[in-house]
């Protein structure tokens, strides 16, 4: 519980009152600058901007980006208060390299918790009963949930199966029938995982019967993934969020699948391929720049996030925040005969062409042989694989400019590669590298 004071109290209702009025919109200069000047002032406090001239904006301008390999290989640089000041402790997955350490003052909580809760309210009306399958342990996801929950007043728990302990899947099972969620949260993996496990157990039918929602987040989904889950639970499955452990939540998702960017809470840039940074456009594409307006245990100042991010969508759900589609980062992409294989990617073509429940691809050291080993679903026509794997391999060369050497259907893959963000990466858990092909 960290609001257990009236200062506290009183952040929280600042923080909705702000966010209300700026946040579904694009707050005009006076606001930024306003907020920029705070944060700014707040860096000064940190070894990593120590020496930070007045503020400006024109300043603020001249301030190079700082990239995401430096936040991460000096964390500690970036604090602006010593980590027994913080209410909660976290570490990011380390999907990306070592894990970075992120502690948490209330702040930071209270003004993520209230944005995304904003965003959401409209996804959470009255009486939804919300289970959370997402993990609580060392990273903020399940927490960011519960404080959503708590704010918004909306009764929850969480289950993740995947820890060792009590939410085993017969629990989680259980669970469901006596607590008759209504909205389901998940890494993409876990739904996948669940969805599987009660349909050869023939209670998906029993199981969905109140689920009107599944929120997506703490991995990337793919738009066919996203459909292919709402037929199975005749539920709307949307695309949560985006943002990282780092920075917090940057954008939220709204009952038209699209994700708009948090502009109460972050100011956004976009910077081109030869390092221009340049102000938000209505439309383009280019890497997210950020700077998170009330991060106060960490500060950055133009965070170049890595992720490529396209611009300029319409969405006719009431919030006129820039909508954003984030296509990918380049350092996760995986060369494969001269092929940069990227999870969308990859996912549009598994989840768009067949009807396989997971997949794992498999190539040699140099690189020069590609499989791609397909888990079938509970029912399924053995007879049309082979028409199946024609359909696949014609996507493939039009959307990966790659032809598999093999493609393989299995019963059943490792659990390894549908656990969630928590204890995976896309590299290490779909992705493996194996002997020469004899």
């Amino acid at each position: 519980m960290i609001i257990n004071s009236s200062d506290r109290l009183r952040l929280v209702q600042h923080a909705g009152d702000e966010i209300r009025d700026q946040q579904r919109s694009l707050p005009d200069k006076g606001f930024y600058l306003r907020k920029l000047s705070e944060t700014w002032q707040r860096a000064g406090r940190t070894e990593a901007y120590a020496g930070l001239p007045e503020y400006s904006f024109a300043r603020f301008e001249k301030l190079g980006t700082t990239s995401k390999h430096r936040l991460k290989k000096t964390p500690y640089e970036f604090l602006a208060a010593p980590i027994d000041a913080a209410v909660k402790y976290y570490e990011t997955t380390g999907t990306t390299g070592l894990p970075t350490p992120t502690p948490r003052l209330a702040e930071d909580i209270i003004w993520n918790t209230v944005s995304v809760a904003e965003a959401w309210r409209d996804l959470l009306p009255d009486n939804e009963r919300v289970l959370i399958m997402l993990p609580s342990d060392i990273v903020p996801v399940a927490d960011l949930i519960v404080g959503v929950c708590e704010y918004l007043g909306r009764p929850h728990t969480r289950a993740y199966p995947f820890a060792t302990g009590i939410s085993d899947w017969d629990r989680l099972i259980g669970l469901c029938r006596s607590f008759r969620p209504t909205t389901v949260f998940a890494a993409p993996g876990v739904a996948l995982q669940f969805s599987r496990l009660v349909k050869q157990r023939g209670l998906l039918a029993e199981l969905s019967a109140d689920v009107n929602r599944m929120m997506l987040l703490g991995e990337v989904s793919t738009a066919p993934f996203r459909a292919r889950l709402g037929r199975w639970w005749d539920a709307s499955a949307l695309d949560a969020s985006y943002g990282s452990t780092e920075t917090g939540t940057l954008a939220a998702g709204c009952a038209n699948d699209r994700l708009h960017l948090l502009t109460a809470t972050n100011y956004f840039e976009l910077a081109d391929d030869d390092g221009t940074v340049r102000p938000l456009p209505e439309s383009g594409a280019g890497r997210l720049v950020v700077t998170p307006l009330n991060l106060h245990a960490r500060c950055v100042l133009r965070l170049d996030t890595g992720d490529d991010v396209r611009l300029g969508a319409q969405c006719d759900c009431g919030d006129r925040a820039p909508v954003i589609e984030v296509v990918g980062r380049g350092s996760d992409a995986v060369a494969v005969r001269g092929a940069k294989l990227t999870v969308r990617a990859v996912e549009e073509v598994v989840y768009g062409e067949t009807e396989a429940t997971g997949y794992l691809m498999e190539t040699d050291a140099p690189g020069a042989f590609a499989r791609l080993i397909l888990e079938r679903d509970v029912h399924w026509d053995r007879a049309g694989e082979a028409t199946m794997a024609d359909r696949l391999q014609h996507s493939s060369r039009e959307v990966l400019g790659l032809e598999w050497d093999e493609v393989l259907f299995v019963n059943q893959l490792p659990a390894s590669t549908k656990s969630g963000a928590s204890q995976k990466s896309w590299k290490r858990s779909n992705f493996r590298v194996v002997g020469a092909r004899g």
